[in-house]
């Protein structure tokens, strides 16, 4: 009897079951197949982050990449940061991102990031907003400012750090780069100058803050995160009360009050009080965001050619000729300070610098999102997907540059650029519509800096250090080296 109900039951059930398999099979059908890259998507919601964000030699691409580039190619899928993403490792695509920005990809960083350092940072803005504030930082950089004001600034900031060294005493040769761009960005966003009290405050708290940025987002009690998010509300506190102190000087000036008057627009702050239309929140978050990024990255490139010449003395060797020529042209004029002419002189400089950025990778890797169904060398990205277009995997790749993990700026020289990867595969600056607003002051600070330090000092390293990527690149010890001042600089 149970066997005969259970037939009949069967039989009752069986157009229900049959319309819903043929729904299934036909939603299948609609549904677009994707011919995605191969890769492996590790654990759940983990994926494969904790392998990938495990440091590594920066001059290298990490286990991680290469065993991922060997066993699936350049262009892979993997679960990284919580979602579903395309790691790329090839220089066309990565290129072809990189153009599509606003169009097919569009920028997208973990939430933590915009949590720090806010909502209102370029690193997380897009589309309209993002364009506005990068032309209001490209408008303060502008070439003519560079020219008249930064040049004699950088040189000036360089020469507060070069001088307080001493002869046969160690130190963080990481620690006074990070000074010397600190005290640039601090001068030029808010016109503080170095030394001052009020200075080393916010550079203290600035220190606790970048920590928190670098660290993992635990939002606990004593992590670095926590810390930082306080440093980050003093930091805008502080940066408040600055503008506020601006405000009532212009407001005086307006009203012809205060007697003599004082330039209120010279430094970053002024400029956008005076030409803008930003809400003091989108002010404070853009002033925080340009001293992360105008501090970090130059003061990190400027320890790496520290690292990268001290163990090549030909290199050292070569920039020398190039830098007593410059400075004794400028002895026989009677002239103390660089000017700009001075500075397009110094080519084997720019080769230097350039070989510094190839092979240090400053900036590893960039957070992208698919904003459409994009199909790219046969494999597609589907719509939503992140996409990491992986900018240190192009730069060591040994098909575009030959003895890519080897330090030389001569494959740069005109002769030899043909034999390397060439400006279209180089990208330490990012690229397309978001490529970095303070790359030419990048350059400028580098050069400058190398230009009195070749001249000045002769340097060695006190304890074995290297640099290493958490992902982001920094010298576990500090880079501590020794110098000596030659007796006669020219």
């Amino acid at each position: 009897m149970y066997e005969t109900e259970d037939t009949l039951m069967l039989l009752l059930l069986f157009p229900s079951v049959l319309s819903l398999a043929l729904f299934l099979i036909l939603l299948g059908r609609n549904r677009p197949r994707f011919n995605l890259p191969p890769g492996n998507s590790g654990w759940p919601f983990l994926g494969e982050t904790i392998g990938y964000l495990k440091p590594y030699s920066a001059t290298s691409l990490g286990h991680f990449m290469q065993d991922h580039i060997s066993r699936y190619g350049k262009i892979y899928r993997s679960n990284l940061f919580g979602e579903r993403t395309i790691v790329s490792a090839d220089e066309g695509l990565n290129r072809f991102i990189l153009q599509n920005e606003g169009k097919l990809f569009e920028c997208s960083y973990p939430r933590s990031i915009g949590g720090i350092l806010g909502k209102w940072s370029m690193l997380v803005l897009v589309g309209d907003m993002h364009r506005d504030m990068r032309s209001i930082s490209l408008n303060f950089l502008s070439h003519a400012r560079l020219r008249s004001h930064l040049l004699k600034d950088v040189e000036r900031h360089t020469l507060f750090v070069l001088d307080s060294w001493k002869e046969d005493t160690v130190f963080s040769a990481q620690d006074e780069a990070k000074k010397f761009t600190f005290n640039l960005m601090a001068k030029h966003i808010m016109s503080m100058d170095p030394g001052e009290e009020e200075t080393e405050q916010l550079k203290r708290e600035y220190v606790t803050f970048m920590k928190g940025v670098v660290s993992a987002p635990v939002n606990l009690p004593g992590t670095a995160y926590r810390k930082a998010l306080r440093s980050r509300s003093t930091i805008l506190k502080f940066i408040e009360g600055k503008m506020e102190e601006r405000k009532a000087r212009m407001k005086e000036e307006g009203n012809g009050e205060g007697g003599k008057k004082q330039k209120t627009d010279g430094d970053l702050m002024g400029w956008v009080l005076k030409h803008s239309n930003l809400s003091t929140e989108q002010i404070l978050d853009l002033i925080l965001s340009l001293l992360f990024a105008g501090h970090e990255t130059s003061s990190v490139a400027i320890a790496l050619s520290i690292f990268f010449l001290q163990a090549c003395p030909n290199a050292i060797q070569k920039l020398r000729e190039e830098h007593l020529e410059i400075a004794r042209g400028k002895e026989e004029l009677g002239e103390t300070e660089l000017n700009w002419d001075d500075y397009k002189k110094m080519e084997f400089t720019q080769c230097v610098i350039s070989e510094t950025l190839r092979l240090g990778n400053v900036v590893r890797f960039l957070h992208r999102k698919a904003l459409k169904d994009v199909r790219y060398k046969g494999y597609d990205i589907p719509s939503g997907w992140k996409v990491l277009p992986v900018i240190s995997a192009v730069h060591l790749d040994s098909s575009l540059y030959g003895q890519p993990h080897l330090f030389n700026p001569w494959r740069w020289q005109q002769e030899n650029n043909g034999a390397c990867g060439g400006t279209s595969n180089f990208m330490p600056f990012g690229g397309g519509p978001r490529l970095c607003a303070g790359s030419e002051l990048a350059k400028l600070e580098m050069a400058v800096f190398i230009h009195h330090l070749v001249l000045r000092f002769r340097w060695e390293s006190a304890e074995e250090d290297q640099p290493f990527a958490f992902p982001f690149v920094d010298f576990p010890k500090g880079l501590p080296i020794v110098v000596r001042r030659y007796c006669n600089p020219l």
